[in-house]
């Protein structure tokens, strides 16, 4: 068996792209638009990786897909967690959950999918802001 993608439906697809693209750093490798049936898939790389992807789904007919918790998150490793948490904030992302312990970070995308951040290589040395930076909403 080959694990072979995680498919997440999202409502904007321009917005989520540039969430996981040119904030989180992750590449267009495929899209596929269905007229029958009023849909696009989008599929994404991560920069270290060709062998799992992210599926987007974008569904052209409104729908509303409410908050479900059931999902869970998706899991990126990242070179650098401040910068990368930094990065995001200047955009307009809450963090979530802030890096405290200069290894782990939420976050989550313009469709509430909740993203996990973890510091590649094990834990950076706590650093402010983020060390003091309560939690923020849920994730």
């Amino acid at each position: 068996m080959k694990y072979l993608h995680s498919m997440i439906r999202v409502r904007n697809l321009d917005e989520t792209l540039h969430f996981f693209c040119e904030l989180l750093g992750m590449r267009e490798v495929r899209r596929r638009d269905s007229e029958r049936g009023r849909f696009t898939l989008v599929f994404l790389a991560a920069s270290d990786d060709d062998e799992a992807f992210l599926e987007l789904t974008y569904n052209w007919d409104d729908e509303d897909y409410g908050n479900a918790r059931n999902f869970g998150h998706l899991a990126f490793a990242v070179d650098n967690i401040y910068d990368t948490c930094k990065l995001l904030q200047d955009n307009g992302v809450t963090i979530n959950r802030p890096p405290r312990d200069g290894r782990m970070a939420f976050v989550k995308t313009p469709d509430n999918i909740s993203i996990e951040l973890l510091q590649k290589d094990g834990a950076l040395e706590p650093a402010e802001p983020w060390a003091s930076m309560e939690n923020n909403g849920s994730w």
